[in-house]
């Protein structure tokens, strides 16, 4: 087993080799010299990586699924400004995320960056820790998008419905069929396009389409608003603060800027599919920020359409669907805010395949490093599909287990949603956090390098998780009530615990990334 030092050497003589700037084929280098070897096809452009990226991340999106606790938070203050500020902290963050995925471009992402920084003695813990958050972080997440979708259509129908009463357990079953019907349970039935009736070769187009998708309902939704809207506009919500949360105006607006990453956090997923990327210590850096830049410019001008066309802000933020009831207060048109909201469903359906797809990717790459029980059968790459099916079926079956925590607690099961997002933050941070204290020297050349802005990016990084980190674990709303009680913190501590039992069972076959010899 090589150790870092070997590792290091490795690198920097073939970087040194192709000369200290970095070529087209760094990235490859880099790839060819873990001891697996790329295994997967190169299918995506950097155009379908990008569609990729965006589908997860959708910005406006998730935006638009969080819009009721954003208005809480500070009304139209919080709901835009609070979005911008939270936008902009999240792309410092994923700024040190592509600066290490063009260093070590790596299909693991931020447990192999760990692995390769970490000290010696703590390397394995840190870089297992770090693996298990990211799966586990990207589970939920694609869980949240289930979710939403369901309650999309739920709400359309009790919109046309008066009297119509919404059960968790009609929440769980829509979960569990539009994970089946986007997902892994249809390898053997071909009747439904996404992940399975898509040759991998195509994946690229698929991608494409996702993106093209949901930049076309952004823009028919920014379009229809003010059209429909004619002269009654309220532009004074934006500037109003209406903070109904019991905290005092400064919390309330960290709490908006923490609940606005959720809308661009995803971006940073794309570092799993570098192997299907090529150049990918170019590619991945240019997608993120791409993804993220994207999400702002989407998300501003629906916020402004969105909080200029309400009436009552009140209604929006007791609604089941926040979104919908907004559409209906803007256009004055139940047609029309169903259809807006129908648009919404549409475009989360085509995305979740996008999610299915780095889900499988991230679990398969921790059991080829024995992360995972069992990790000789999870560790397959299915002959005919030419992509993980095993992990792909694994993260459907981990969907169908959690969604019963909506049926048995929704507050334990919001809970966990709502720290997907630190989650993800903390497997982007703890490679960073190890730079900023070890010292940046221990990267390669690469592409997308920081350079002076470096050590700010990295420190800021480690400053805002440890802020964000707290104010994840804060209620929404003051006094609090135990169904309105914020576990986040209850929730993080039995994670760390169940991923130390699982570091304690498997410490002696997870291997990490592994380094050939040139």
């Amino acid at each position: 087993m090589a150790d870092l030092k070997e590792a290091e050497k490795v690198l920097d003589f073939e970087l040194h080799k192709v000369s200290r700037k970095p070529t087209l084929h760094t990235g490859e280098i880099i790839l060819i010299h873990q001891s697996h070897g790329p295994e997967l096809t190169r299918s995506l452009s950097w155009l379908g990586a990008l569609g990729l990226a965006f589908s997860i991340s959708n910005s406006w999106i998730g935006y638009a699924a969080t819009l009721g606790t954003m208005l809480t938070y500070g009304g139209g203050q919080t709901s835009l400004f609070g979005a911008i500020l939270g936008g902009v902290a999240q792309w410092i963050v994923l700024l040190g995320t592509a600066e290490l995925a063009s260093a070590f471009p790596s299909s693991g992402g931020h447990y192999h960056f760990t692995y390769w920084l970490a000290p010696r003695g703590t390397r394995k813990l840190a870089s297992f820790t770090v693996g298990m958050i990211t799966l586990l972080a990207w589970w939920i997440s694609l869980i949240s998008g289930l979710i939403y979708i369901t309650t999309s259509v739920f709400g359309i129908v009790a919109f046309w419905t008066p009297g119509f009463v919404i059960r968790e357990w009609q929440i769980y079953l829509g979960l569990g069929l539009w994970g089946w019907l986007t997902g892994p349970d249809r390898a053997w039935n071909h009747t439904v396009i996404p992940l399975f009736s898509v040759p991998v070769e195509k994946t690229d187009y698929m991608t494409r389409t996702t993106l093209a998708v949901s930049i076309v309902g952004l823009v028919v939704t920014i379009v229809i608003l003010p059209a429909m809207g004619g002269n009654d506009y309220h532009p004074e919500n934006i500037m109003i603060n209406r903070n109904q949360s019991g905290w005092a105006t400064p919390t309330g607006w960290l709490l908006s800027m923490a609940q606005a990453e959720y809308s661009f956090v995803g971006a940073g997923t794309i570092v799993h599919l570098a192997e299907e990327t090529p150049r990918p210590d170019r590619i991945l850096p240019f997608v993120i920020n791409m993804t993220t830049l994207i999400g702002l410019l989407g998300v501003i001008p629906w916020v402004i359409g969105v909080l200029c066309g309400i009436d009552d802000v009140d209604a929006v933020q007791r609604a089941f669907v926040p979104s919908l009831e907004a559409y209906y207060q803007v256009t004055g048109s139940k047609a029309a805010a169903t259809f807006l909201q129908a648009c919404i469903a549409l475009i989360c359906y085509t995305a979740i395949c996008a999610q299915w797809i780095t889900n499988s990717r991230i679990a398969w790459t921790l059991a080829r490093d024995n992360g995972l029980p069992f990790s000789r059968y999870w560790n397959h790459i299915d002959p005919q599909y030419k992509f993980p099916v095993r992990t792909a079926l694994l993260s459907a079956a981990f969907t169908v287990l959690f969604g019963v925590i909506y049926i048995a607690s929704t507050t334990a099961f919001n809970s966990m949603i709502n720290i997907t997002t630190l989650l993800a933050n903390v497997a982007f941070t703890i490679p960073q956090g190890i730079l900023a204290i070890g010292g940046r020297n221990k990267l390669p050349a690469r592409h997308f390098n920081l350079g002076r802005f470096g050590y700010p990016v990295n420190i800021f990084s480690v400053l805002w998780l440890i802020l964000s980190g707290v104010l994840f674990c804060l209620p929404v709303t003051l006094p609090t009530t135990l169904s309105s009680m914020n576990y986040g913190s209850v929730v993080l501590v039995g994670i760390f615990l169940a991923i130390l039992l699982m570091y304690i069972e498997r410490r002696g076959k997870f291997s990490g990334p592994q380094i050939l010899h040139a």
